[in-house]
């Protein structure tokens, strides 16, 4: 086989034009935050709700399982939270939507406010190497790489 046929790209349907390289990225994981706008009584919201769990001495917010979409929040006192797991925006959001209704059936006045996303932690197989070093080289601005802190390069968009 040579060295054309090898690489030549697969047609999995993929847009082309959205997609030029023909490689979609797998999201991983997202983390939104949302404002709830009213403090929080956790230790309150930790026995009135399920899959609850909140240990002050260990960390300062509550934390809330879900299965559908299957996320995890961190529910502050002050009424912020953060939401990770989700593998698309569509579910970020959805599931943020579905803390903010638990909180709320436990008498608090919640306002859904400031949905963003903050993270979205995605990969893709490129079917070539990439040397890490000579990325962070030549795109410092955006990009950092500490093998000895975690292997990954972490390469910051900038709208």
């Amino acid at each position: 086989m040579d060295q054309k046929e090898e690489y030549a790209p697969v047609d999995d349907g993929v847009d082309l034009s959205k997609h030029p390289s023909g490689l979609i990225p797998t999201i991983q994981n997202i983390v939104a935050t949302v404002n709830l706008c009213c403090r929080l009584d956790l230790k309150a919201i930790a026995l009135g709700a399920r899959n609850a769990e909140y240990n002050p001495k260990r960390f300062a917010a509550v934390i809330i399982r879900i299965r559908k979409p299957r996320t995890t929040a961190l529910i502050f006192a002050s009424g912020k939270m953060v939401v990770t797991g989700a593998r698309s925006e569509e579910d970020s959001k959805m599931a943020a939507k579905k803390y903010s209704i638990i909180i709320r059936r436990l008498g608090y006045p919640v306002r859904f406010t400031e949905f963003k996303i903050q993270n979205i932690v995605s990969s893709c197989d490129t079917k070539f190497s990439i040397r890490l070093e000579g990325l962070v080289f030549g795109h410092s601005n955006y990009s950092s790489y500490e093998p000895e802190l975690f292997p990954g390069l972490i390469y910051r968009m900038v709208k």
